[in-house]
């Protein structure tokens, strides 16, 4: 044998006894494969930072193992799950075999955990709170929890905020989390509202936009403001779990937030008064539904529960609220499809809720004076004067002259004699087609009140219609191109056509 085969013999023997040597050191592991991660993360009300996917909880490896971590400190009452890496929902969660295991003072000894994305949501509930010591194995698929001792007090320091917001259903601006209610800056920790609370839930953040915030609230659940004040004066601003202030008789409240000795005081000051104005929208009014433009009615000088308005309303809906906001409650009739016409209002009964999103709607045109009475929950509507010209309705869509540019609607004629009824005479191309009073793609319209419906030589497949907006997006199919009559009946819901040429 040649001397550099001897010796590359030689050479491949040493490097086999170094492999076995090495290999004393591997860790050995039977079943699933590793999971191989360099960073692991909990997320959930339960855990210290919450549901926030940008900033979840990290977890530590461990020295002798780098596929072991482990992590040590405050859980919630609440649940949570296990992400490798942060910024996103759409990835594989480590989870529990069964949804709602518990994770509670008894603690956990290697138990097995599972691992996928999307459904079965499965998360761990933290039954007990207090401090926890937690272990994943994630090259053996198993946790343990070691319950250490109950719950810390928070750690009080001063929050820095320029702003303070209140949101929930007691508050004005409801769960409108892009909108909350702006608290009053006094100082450089001590933020006041004063105004009125109605009976619900609250809780207090220093920004608004997102849910997934620390937000400044009771340490435990349902802690009541009533005409007393407040049940207990402490907070804590955390993400979790998601306790709220429970207000349990409406009223005017002053509530300060002094953040930096985490406390808040609440007075009730008085009974809630009505707001002394109503605002007035939809496409009757002259504003249509611009809330910037909205119909303002003032209260009665002898009684802040009566609003009276008179001037014009075309043809279309309304209703009318407290504030200039589409998330706020509206005054609105207690049931679908009651009119306003010159024999007054079809039925008398008002409500003041958010859905559902039933309207007035005017049948006939004309000088109105309508009167809202808010402690008797009752509306009238009396027909002053027809004088009014019909409003306008225009065609719109591919088969018609200006297609669906809304400048270029085709107008149609109103019938002299003839209540509601518009007709129109001229040239209609293969294409579709609906109507609308109100130059706006988010108005309602007059359109089949079923898909298919089309316009031919031989007339129209089905002659009721339907006033509507949104979806289903019905529209007149105008197969035979040529010159027709329409006209339209809105008064009896009915359209015809008849072919000329």
């Amino acid at each position: 044998m040649k001397l550099r085969n001897i010796l590359s013999v030689l050479a491949a023997g040493m490097l086999t006894l170094t492999a076995c040597e090495d290999e004393k050191d591997l860790i050995k592991y039977e079943g699933d494969l590793p999971i191989k991660t360099s960073t692991l993360y909990m997320v959930g009300d339960a855990t210290p930072n919450g549901w926030s996917i940008d900033s979840p909880t990290p977890l530590t490896a461990t020295e002798d193992d780098p596929l072991v971590f482990t992590w040590e400190g405050s859980l919630n009452a609440g649940e949570m799950k296990l992400c490798l890496t942060k910024g996103s929902w759409d990835v594989a969660f480590i989870r529990p075999e069964i949804n709602g295991t518990a994770i509670d003072k008894n603690g956990a000894t290697d138990q097995k955990f599972a691992m996928h994305a999307g459904d079965p949501d499965d998360k761990w509930l933290i039954a007990d709170a207090g401090v926890y010591s937690l272990t994943f194995d994630l090259r053996n698929w198993k946790y343990s929890a070691t319950y250490v001792s109950g719950p810390e007090a928070p750690e009080i320091e001063p929050i820095e905020a320029e702003n303070l917001y209140i949101v929930g259903d007691a508050t004005p601006n409801g769960w409108n989390i892009d909108d909350p209610a702006l608290l009053d800056k006094k100082s450089q920790y001590e933020f006041v509202y004063e105004g009125p609370l109605n009976t619900g839930e609250m809780k207090a953040c220093t920004s608004a936009g997102s849910w997934d915030v620390a937000f400044v609230r009771p340490a435990r659940a349902d802690v009541k403001i009533n005409k007393d004040g407040i049940e207990e004066n402490n907070f804590v601003y955390t993400t979790g779990p998601d306790n709220k202030w429970k207000v349990e008789e409406p009223g005017i409240y002053r509530v300060t937030f002094n953040l930096k000795d985490w406390t808040v005081d609440v007075q009730y000051v008085g009974e809630f008064k009505p707001a002394s104005k109503l605002y007035m929208i939809g496409e009757a009014t002259e504003g249509g539904w611009s809330l910037d433009k909205a119909t303002e009615i003032t209260a009665e000088a002898s009684n802040d529960n009566i609003f009276v308005w008179e001037g014009e309303l075309g043809r279309g809906t309304f209703k009318a609220a407290r504030e200039r906001s589409f998330d706020a409650p509206f005054y609105r009739p207690a049931t679908s499809g009651i009119t306003v016409s010159d024999k007054g209002v079809s039925s008398h009964q008002m409500v003041f809720t958010t859905e559902p999103d039933d309207q007035w709607e005017v049948t006939v045109a004309g000088k109105y004076r309508l009167t809202f009475d808010t402690e008797a929950m009752t509306f009238d509507a009396v027909f002053i004067s027809g004088d009014v010209k019909p409003a306008p309705l225009y065609m719109i869509g591919s088969a018609t002259p200006g297609d669906w540019r809304l400048d270029d609607a085709t107008e149609m004629t109103p019938v002299d004699g003839k209540e509601g009824v518009y007709t129109w005479e001229g040239k209609l191309v293969n294409g579709e087609m609906k109507a609308c009073f109100t130059k706006d793609f988010g108005a309602e319209f007059y359109r089949p009140s079923k898909e298919g419906v089309t316009i031919s030589k031989n007339g129209v497949s089905a002659s009721d219609m339907i006033f509507r907006a949104g979806d289903p997006d019905y529209k007149w199919n105008v197969t035979d191109e040529g010159t027709y009559v329409v006209t339209l009946d809105t008064k009896n819901m009915t359209i015809t056509t008849n072919f000329k040429e």
